[in-house]
């Protein structure tokens, strides 16, 4: 038996960078190289934003066109691409032509036609097209470069949108009110749609007034739009302390995660923009690379800990990431109730950059792992699980363990939340490297030392052992303490108490 490899472990951005720049440019294919000719990345956000109107006049006068305003939509590529809010649809969906009011050198705006191209309503995400493309014609247009990664609590964001001056007399000769607020990230919160499924919503410290739904939210540092305006959150309970000089709106913005846009895009074959630091973006094509490459996380977002679950538990899955990105074929090797609901409704929203055979996209299948920590202290059941080897006769396989264990929960934590690990697990099924793609302060370090340990049976790809890229997402809940010292009731013992009062009740 060989001797496992050493273990890398490693920010995921910083790792990555390189090869995901160059293989973004591949999946844009001529989008980014045109980009200096057709409209650059936006150095004011102003350039990539357009009212999303309905033009109530046939014929324009004096002031123009008289319209009706719903709210923003933003520019995410050079073919005349935007992202919105889905909710502003609504009023179209038994007809009507939406249009956008695009920006001319001279200052004023031009009405446009806008084709709504693909709708997400559970996530509240829509693809419009701008035509005739504004690229081409002259506009004074420019688009927005879309996050990968999940923007830290206390980092600060820009939230940008135009509106009318007058609501009940808008015209499209008038040059529209800008209005842009700085903020800081509050935390992530989930909330669950009409449907029954949890999205994941990002909050910030400012506050939303009517019209700005669909707006971006742009990262200060980095000009990458981490979300889209979806109203104010109306739970100030959630809002954890932030180390600002003003005051926390009560009821601050609350934004759609751009993960949920860049997974419709993924899905309907739609280029856009990243701008990772130091990554070379726009240099050009590196020589395709030899061999074999799995797929890189492009965005993943975590499941909440479900609140109806008592204990912990943990889901496995083995899926295939197609030649476009998209997870398909997710195949439920181990799974527990409550918590495969709203795996399920997480993991069809990831996205990823295809793995590559010779430097031609090809179909891959990959392992993912949801662990729940049992949410007590100290534990109650056993921190380890096994798990008989699955797909043996499979010829095409990914490497899921054999042999898991649960993080011990630091004592001087009251963190919760989701850490998310990338590893690669070769062909002996040992890890040989383990990228973090989502970090959780206080959190994340037990978690790596949890997961080193595992044991793994290896993937197989056409007949063989081979090597496997494994997703690793643990959630964790602030735990409750286990104690058996309070009175007993009905010849039972309290198995969990907070705060003096009994959670729950153990049989003797």
């Amino acid at each position: 038996m060989s001797v496992p490899t050493k273990i890398v472990v490693r920010n995921y951005r910083s790792a990555a960078a390189k090869w995901l720049a160059a293989a973004v440019w591949v999946f844009c294919g001529l989008t980014t190289a045109k980009a200096s000719e057709k409209g650059p990345v936006a150095a004011d956000p102003v350039a990539a934003i357009c009212p999303v109107v309905y033009p109530l006049d046939e014929n324009p006068s004096n002031k123009g066109y008289h319209y009706l305003f719903y709210g923003d939509a933003f520019f995410i590529n050079e073919d005349g691409y935007l992202i919105t809010a889905a909710h502003l649809m609504e009023s179209f969906r038994d007809g009507g032509q939406l249009h956008v009011l695009v920006g001319l050198p001279s200052g004023q705006r031009r009405l446009l036609k806008a084709e709504v191209v693909a709708t997400d309503w559970e996530h509240d995400v829509a693809v419009l097209r701008a035509t005739p493309n504004p690229f081409e014609g002259g506009y004074r247009v420019a688009f927005l470069p879309l996050a990968t990664d999940r923007l830290s609590p206390g980092k600060s964001v820009v939230s940008v949108s135009l509106r009318p001056s007058s609501l009940d007399e808008a015209y499209t000769f008038d040059e529209p009110l800008e209005d842009r607020s700085q903020g800081q990230v509050l935390s992530y919160q989930y909330t669950r749609t009409p449907n029954g499924r949890e999205i994941e919503l990002l909050l910030y410290s400012q506050r939303v007034i009517p019209g700005q739904s669909g707006s971006p939210v742009i990262s200060e540092e980095s000009g990458e739009v981490e979300g889209f305006i979806e109203g104010r959150w109306l739970h100030p309970t959630a809002i954890p302390f932030v180390t600002t000089t003003e005051q926390v709106d009560p009821s601050p913005g609350a934004a759609v995660r751009i993960h949920y846009a860049i997974s419709l895009l993924q899905q309907n074959g739609i280029p856009w923009h990243a701008t990772l630091e130091g990554t070379g973006l726009r240099e050009a094509p590196v020589e395709k690379a030899k061999g074999f490459s799995g797929p890189t996380p492009l965005s993943l977002v975590a499941a909440p800990f479900p609140p109806q679950a008592l204990f912990g538990g943990e889901i496995l899955f083995d899926a295939k990431v197609d030649t476009r990105g998209r997870l398909t074929d997710v195949r439920v090797v181990q799974s527990q109730a409550p918590f495969l609901e709203e795996v399920l409704g997480a993991v069809e929203t990831w996205s990823f950059l295809p793995a590559r055979q010779d430097g031609r996209p090809v179909g891959s299948r990959i392992g993912i792992v949801f662990q729940f920590p049992q949410p007590f202290l100290p534990k109650l059941t056993a921190r380890v699980h096994e798990y008989k080897e699955t797909g043996t006769e499979s010829k095409d396989r990914a490497a899921l363990p054999l042999f898991t264990l649960e993080p011990e929960y630091p004592p001087t934590s009251i963190g919760e939340g989701s850490v998310i690990l990338n590893e690669i697990v070769d062909r002996e099924g040992h890890v040989t490297s383990l990228h973090v793609v989502r970090d959780l302060e206080s959190l994340t370090a037990p978690t790596v030392a949890a997961v080193k340990q595992w044991k793994f049976a290896a993937g197989r790809r056409g007949g063989e052992d081979a090597e496997s890229d494994v997703i690793v997402v643990v959630t964790f809940r602030r735990p409750a303490v286990a104690s058996r010292t309070l009175p007993q009731a009905n010849g039972r013992s309290c198995g969990v108490s907070m705060r003096g009062r009994c959670l729950f009740w153990q049989r003797p």
